[in-house]
């Protein structure tokens, strides 16, 4: 018996329909109800967004075996100029589509016309072809080889090899079901004479598709003259395969549109109530995850309803080509589809010919030939880049974002959910990892919203004062025999193609950095480095008696997890014992690096030989038990997702409730232009301005009460990036670094230092006042302040050619000079404070 009640209760506590349950709806009218529950289903699974692709249609032919009686797509070689699209002519379109921001190459072409046409065969043999769907392969492959657009093939009914064939070319494919009914096919039905609309050979071309693991598209035609029971059997078909392969990417539903000069010219057209009926059936029958479409111009004005019908996507939209199957249709202007997509309460995202969920299963979904070419185009969802903003590159900010951070996010547009994981961070209570991988999957006003609630919990902490700390970065070695698959860095037999030489300085060269920096002001050296083989334990605390001879007073930071780690190992004692030893030969503190994201998943692809996540947390957890405090790191953007990060996050928050040693949590976004995997095809080009800006603000948020300093690193926001997470969240903008060298090895061109009176000139433009700290965050002297804005250019580095053995790393014997000498000596000039202080060190 038909329980709607019942029906639309279970639905909404996670149920799927039966096939009892879907048949039955054929005869419950009330599409109103049916779009009640359709729509909060849908907002379960997709939230407040509405998607599409940006695309180029493609009609490599119009040529095709079938007559179906509405179509005005296929037409007779006497009535087209050139039965194939050339590959130059091809190629012409995607150029333009590329500059125009579109990413998908959406080809659609009639089926087998070689099997009707004498014209089709002559001129695949011309073109030297066997058949329509290898020349098909041939141009989608120079599509995604010489204009980074996503092939997404529409090619009818295919064959196994066929369909393995066309993968190693496209992200996706799609074949339109269009109805389960053979009665469709019968004589005077619009089916009639096209064998390749027969409803068997349509699903089976997607269960070959599913069994060879192909995101796929597919969906109904309404209005042909099928029944409604008959749209909800084809609905139940499509449901069944995907069950089997999971392949399903998005259900279409299309509303049929009479053509002048077609035998269906005069059929009457489904009205909007039957559209919105069969959009919210669908829905119900395929719940809260699948996507479900309906094309935006067919349904020109009532677009705000088709939402609210329970769709959650506008498929692929042109702002260059037109819809070449319903020519008398052309497609909204984006703006125009941003602005009736918000004003149904949703956003407006753009994503890939793939969809988010295959795009990040990538080894599972997509060739390799291909996965290079997403991830240049993905985000850490898998939707679409919208902009070619990346880390380490000094560029404006996007205008999305821009607008979005700048506008006034309406509370109304906000889930409920969003605002009870907020009022769990500001009263520093539970959060699981779900409610943090929330909060990065905000876009939209969502975004906006959560940024500005970080900036209210900052404002809260820390008031308006933006610090830094005047410091220098010294890497001893980029000799590491680590395989660290992200790291433009280091030297070693697995990355020798990177830019650079090896490099080993002297215990002398450790000294004459730390002098130079005491006489501009620093009161911090930051020293990490390779794994060079011939280190040991004895290494790190070599360097610690340097640095402690040649500069008494300065606050030493030093040595990654890993380092200790590997010293610990060859000294062949416990890590705690080293760490006491570090801290009683001069150690102040530890850089939380070498974390990368606290997942094991992603390690064992990005550092797979590196300390596990375990390991780390022993290292760090050590370090604040003996009394070292520590930074705590996130290097995001590569292969990584927000369930990745939210893990990270919940590690360091656990962590820092037990220990209390974090000083502050800095996020690095990864810069890609010289690392080895991005250069290899396997990583992302750095997180988006959206993601980066998010890492701040969800750190500020879920780490509230926890850590206080929300740092952002200039070297790779660079200056908009920084003035834009200062209102995300952000407090303290880093160390002025002196000679930083990792992120430009990687390809960074943000400089090697920004110089106090810059780093402040930058604070004072976001409206905040300057505080030059110290590590652990008080104010520094006014001697240091002062030696700080005083400062003469840096000397030229010299880095010593690695060898197999270390380069010693202490100076023995050691003769200190007195502080108050040191303040003498520097009105010198710091070239001969530097050359005495080395002589003292030596002699």
């Amino acid at each position: 018996m038909f329980n709607w009640q019942q029906i639309q209760a279970d639905l909404l506590a996670g149920a799927s329909l039966t096939q009892e349950q879907a048949r039955a709806l054929a005869d419950y009218p009330d599409t109103a109800a049916l779009a009640a529950v359709a729509g909060p289903l849908r907002d379960r699974g997709f939230r407040n967004v509405i998607t599409y692709s940006r695309k180029v249609f493609i009609p490599l032919t119009q040529l095709c075996r079938d007559v179906c009686h509405y179509c005005t797509f296929a037409q007779t070689p006497k009535k087209i100029g050139q039965p194939f699209m050339s590959v130059e002519q091809v190629l012409d379109i995607c150029h333009q589509g590329a500059r125009q921001g579109c990413q998908e190459a959406l080809f659609t072409l009639g089926e087998k016309p070689e099997l009707r046409y004498n014209a089709a065969r002559r001129a695949l043999e011309e073109l030297g072809f066997a058949d329509t769907l290898s020349y098909l392969r041939h141009v989608a492959s120079r599509v995604l080889e010489e204009t980074g657009l996503l092939p997404h093939i529409n090619a009818g009914c295919m064959t196994a090899a066929e369909i393995a064939g066309l993968r190693t070319v496209s992200a996706s494919m799609g074949i339109m079901l269009e109805s389960a009914s053979p009665r469709l096919c019968e004589k005077g039905m619009p089916h009639y004479g096209s064998p390749d609309k027969d409803p068997a050979v349509r699903l089976q071309t997607l269960e070959l598709a599913g069994q060879a693991a192909v995101p796929f598209t597919s969906g109904i035609l309404i209005g042909i003259g099928e029944t409604r029971l008959e749209r909800i059997e084809s609905l139940l078909a499509l449901r069944a395969v995907h069950e089997r392969h999971g392949h399903l990417q998005e259900v279409i539903v299309q509303n049929f549109r009479a053509k002048p000069g077609t035998l269906m010219a005069s059929a009457p057209e489904p009205d909007l109530d039957d559209l919105l009926w069969t959009i919210a059936v669908a829905r119900l029958v395929f719940g809260r995850d699948m996507s479900i479409q309906a094309p935006p111009n067919l349904s020109p004005g009532v677009l705000p309803q088709l939402v609210a019908a329970g769709i959650n996507d506008w498929g692929g939209v042109s702002p260059l080509t037109p819809d070449h199957v319903n020519p008398e249709a052309p497609w909204p202007h984006l703006d125009q589809l941003a602005r009736e997509t918000l004003s149904a309460g949703k956003y407006l995202d753009q994503r890939l010919t793939i969809y988010p969920a295959y795009a990040s299963d990538a080894e599972r979904w997509l060739d390799p030939a291909v996965r290079p070419a997403v991830l240049r185009h993905s985000d850490a969802e898998g939707f679409a880049r919208r902009d070619n903003w990346v880390p380490g590159q000094e560029q404006a900010i996007p205008d999305t974002d821009a607008r979005l951070l700048h506008g006034d996010p309406a509370d109304a547009a906000v889930a409920d959910d969003l605002r009870g994981i907020f009022e769990r961070c500001r009263a520093g209570g539970e959060l699981e990892e779900a409610d943090i991988a929330r909060l990065f999957q905000v876009r939209g006003a969502e975004f906006a919203w959560v940024v500005r609630r970080a900036d209210e919990l900052r404002q809260q902490v820390n008031g308006n004062v933006v610090s830094y700390i005047v410091n220098r970065n010294i890497n001893y070695t980029n000799v590491c025999y680590f395989k660290c698959q992200f790291c433009a860095f280091s030297k070693g037999k697995h990355n020798e193609e990177l830019r650079g030489r090896p490099y080993d300085i002297s215990g002398e060269e450790i000294a004459g950095r730390c002098i130079e920096a005491w006489t501009r002001g620093a009161t911090e050296v930051c020293m990490q480095g390779g794994i060079h083989p011939d280190y040991t334990g004895q290494t790190y605390l070599d360097i610690l008696h340097t640095v402690r001879a040649a500069t008494p007073g300065m606050h030493v930071h030093a040595f990654s997890p890993l380092e200790v780690y590997q010293g610990a190992t060859t000294l062949g004692i416990d890590i705690e014992t080293f760490l006491r030893r570090l801290k009683e030969a001069g150690l102040n503190t530890l850089p939380g690096t070498a974390a990368e994201v606290l997942h094991d998943d992603v390690r064992r692809v990005l550092c797979p030989d590196k300390l596990d996540t375990a390991q780390w947390l022993e290292v760090i957890e050590a370090a604040h038990r003996v009394g070292l405090r520590t930074t705590a790191t996130i290097m995001y953007g590569h292969i990584d997702q927000p369930h990745h990060w939210a893990r990270h996050l919940w590690h360091i928050r656990e962590l820092q409730r037990r220990s209390g040693g974090f000083t502050e949590f800095v996020p690095l976004p990864f810069v890609h232009m010289e690392a080895p995997m991005y250069l290899r095809g396997r990583a992302r080009r750095g997180p988006t301005f959206r993601e980066a800006v998010l890492m701040h603000a969800v750190a500020r948020l879920t780490l509230h009460g926890l850590i206080d300093n929300i740092q952002a690193s200039w070297v790779k926001m660079g200056e908009q990036g920084v003035a834009a997470c200062l209102d995300a969240g952000v407090n303290d903008l880093g160390g002025t670094l002196m000679n930083e060298s990792i992120t430009r090895a990687a390809g960074s061109g943000h400089g090697q230092e920004w110089a106090p009176a810059f780093m402040e000139q930058q604070i004072i433009a976001a409206g905040r006042q300057p505080c030059m700290r110290t590590t652990l965050y008080q104010q520094v002297s006014p001697e240091r302040r002062a030696a700080a804005f005083s400062a003469l250019p840096l000397a030229e580095v010299h880095n010593a050619g690695a060898g197999k053995r270390e380069r010693s790393k202490r100076l023995v014997p050691v003769v200190a000079v007195p502080l108050d000498f040191q303040d003498e000596l520097q009105d010198m000039g710091h070239l001969v404070y530097q050359q005495v202080m080395l002589m003292a060190a030596c002699n």
